[in-house]
């Protein structure tokens, strides 16, 4: 995207309320999850080395971005990873909607990596895909 942020962090009382974008769906959700991972550290000094690779399915939109923030969520818990690139790759075959991305990142670092705040879960409360030609909003919370 030029000269546009792929994604910001909104007015929240006690959560993150982030709005990611893209020119098509899969780039909003490489923006989504750049942005869970900036809510965590400072994710542009996590250094992309280490591949995995993460799939999900969801019966909608919503049910899948949900899915992908929390494959990722409980990817970080588990191995100690932080991620900071993310090719993502979505297909629409009804009733199932996939996602298949590969994810670069690093192991957490206590010395390089800053840790700002955890983030418990993902939310559907106030979950938004907007859909406009050549633009797509999500809009999310997460529970810090």
């Amino acid at each position: 995207m030029v000269n546009e942020r792929a994604y910001e962090f909104l007015e929240h009382t006690a959560d993150a309320y982030v709005a990611a974008y893209g020119t098509d769906l899969a780039e909003a959700f490489a923006n989504a999850a750049r942005a869970l991972f900036d809510v965590m550290t400072q994710v542009e000094k996590v250094k992309p080395e280490t591949p995995d690779l993460v799939e999900v399915e969801g019966e909608d939109e919503y049910s899948l971005l949900y899915r992908w923030l929390e494959a990722l969520l409980v990817k970080s818990e588990t191995k100690g990873m932080l991620y900071s690139k993310f090719e993502v790759t979505i297909t629409e075959k009804t009733p199932v909607f996939r996602l298949k991305a590969r994810v670069w990142g690093e192991r957490f670092d206590a010395e390089r990596h800053l840790q700002k705040v955890g983030v418990k879960a993902v939310t559907y409360h106030r979950m938004e895909i907007i859909k406009s030609p050549g633009k797509v909003t999500l809009r999310f919370i997460l529970d810090i």
